[in-house]
């Protein structure tokens, strides 16, 4: 009967010292974590970090939004310490970061570009895949654009007008959309919401997952259009566009291919043992993509990657040599 009492008194502190043991596990990362992302990835990433500090409430996350090349100049032209970036555009990370500042890049999810409107909108009770070039060169129509030297929804949308040239067989197309209303572009696709909203234009070009986390109305383009579909990378790559390079006076070009984005942590990162596990984190098919997912995102886990022998081993599981 004794042994009986012992025990049972022991099993609670047991249970109570592995708890407490497994907390401080999980809660021992801290300090801050400084995380440049794309306009795009807002939504999710704001809820990817509240759902990472439920685990590691020592670590304070700090999230900075902006177009994916403004981020990468934040590191490359001003110094300013990060941790991990997640650009629209992997490419941007090869071009910019890696390897300089960065060993690797992860891809990790997909999009599509489509044309957002509001109830109000002109003509959008006619607007469809068959006729929307037209109703945005109306005079009294006005839509805006993000700009292709800050943001890869920009540069995405001016490749995505050289298709739609190509797709409908109207010479000339591209250059008259991008002509018109150009004092309505941005410098990334998230400012070009609070126009919309405001109604004071009618359409913009936007990421599809962005349209359904804000909950807009927006036409989906056909695939040989919206650069979402990989089996047509032969057909994206036919098209191109120029946009600022590394260096003042430069020129960098820059070729249609599937929306793939990427993420990496710098070389420098001021807080490797939380980037890791934020990425980690991130990257799991039960915990980040599924919120990814979710928010309209598609996981495109595993990609191959280059420089894969340069992973930090708990991020190898993510991707393919």
């Amino acid at each position: 009967m004794n042994c009986k009492r012992i025990l049972f008194s022991i099993i609670p502190v047991v249970f109570l010292t592995s708890l407490c043991f497994a907390r401080q596990k999980q809660g021992r990362l801290g300090g801050d974590l400084i995380i440049f992302h794309a306009g795009s990835l807002s939504v999710p990433m704001k809820e990817i970090a509240a759902a990472f500090h439920k685990l590691y409430p020592d670590v304070n996350i700090l999230m900075e939004s902006a177009g994916s090349v403004a981020s990468a100049r934040k590191i490359t032209d001003l110094d300013r310490p990060c941790d991990i970036m997640a650009s629209a555009d992997y490419a941007v990370i090869d071009n910019m970061l890696i390897p300089e500042y960065a060993d690797w890049n992860i891809r990790f999810v997909s999009n599509e570009l489509s044309i957002v409107y509001h109830e109000k909108s002109r003509f959008s009770g006619q607007i469809n895949e068959k006729n929307w070039y037209d109703i945005l060169m109306k005079k009294e129509v006005a839509f805006g654009r993000a700009d292709p030297n800050s943001d890869p929804c920009g540069y995405r949308t001016v490749l995505s007008l050289q298709l739609a040239e190509k797709y409908y067989k109207k010479p000339g197309l591209a250059k008259n959309i991008m002509e018109k209303d150009q004092n309505y572009m941005r410098p990334k696709e998230v400012d070009l919401i609070a126009l919309l909203e405001s109604e004071s234009i009618d359409y913009i070009f936007l990421y599809r997952s962005v349209a359904m986390q804000h909950q807009l109305k927006y036409l989906i383009l056909p695939d040989e259009v919206n650069l979402k579909n990989p089996s047509m990378a032969a057909l994206y790559a036919s098209v191109s566009t120029e946009i600022n390079g590394k260096e003042p006076g430069k020129k960098e070009t820059v070729k249609g291919e599937p929306m793939i984005y990427g993420v990496t942590m710098l070389r420098d990162a001021p807080n490797k043992p939380a980037a890791i596990a934020f990425l980690k984190f991130l990257l799991s098919s039960e915990q980040g993509m599924k919120i990814m997912v979710k928010n309209g995102q598609p996981s495109v886990i595993p990609q191959s990657v280059n420089h894969y022998e340069s992973l930090p081993k708990e991020l190898k599981p993510y991707a393919k040599k």
